[in-house]
């Protein structure tokens, strides 16, 4: 469990390496219960999800959720679109930013809150490949100064 009863499920860890995340919102996300419970197993993929809007309304686009192992036929599209529950006025500030040049909406991360699934969605700006070497080297710079802190 983490800070505020929110257990994470899924993490998108390139998205933090590909981009810059400018702001971050929280959105409900429209599951089917076998959904929900194959993620409360781990069984979910963000890697090459993104979040796209349509006609007033944010999806959540390439989202891999495995199928649930005790399903039957009844089981759900492992790669469907995933509608996202915003606020009117989220949804329009995010549509404001996407059509600024080089933001897109990436998502973050899928975790529970009171039992509830949702997605943590970044307003990001994508990083060049130098941005990334340097960030790479800094990391390495303050583990390297760590460890000859801990070391004295």
């Amino acid at each position: 469990m983490t800070s505020k009863g929110k257990s994470e499920l899924v993490r998108n860890r390139m998205a933090t390496h590909n981009y810059e995340i400018l702001e971050r919102f929280e959105a409900g996300i429209a599951l089917l219960g076998t959904e929900v419970k194959s993620l409360r197993e781990n069984g979910g993929n963000l890697q090459e999800s993104y979040v796209k809007i349509k006609r007033d309304e944010l999806w959540l686009v390439g989202a891999h959720i495995a199928p649930f192992r005790h399903g039957n036929i009844n089981n759900h599209e492992e790669r469907r679109d995933r509608k996202l529950l915003l606020h009117k006025r989220e949804i329009i500030k995010l549509k404001a930013a996407t059509q600024e040049k080089g933001l897109a909406l990436v998502p973050l991360s899928l975790y529970l809150v009171r039992g509830r699934v949702k997605l943590s969605v970044g307003k990001a700006k994508g990083l060049k490949a130098y941005d990334k070497r340097q960030k790479l080297k800094q990391r390495d710079q303050t583990r390297a100064v760590e460890r000859e802190l801990r070391e004295n």
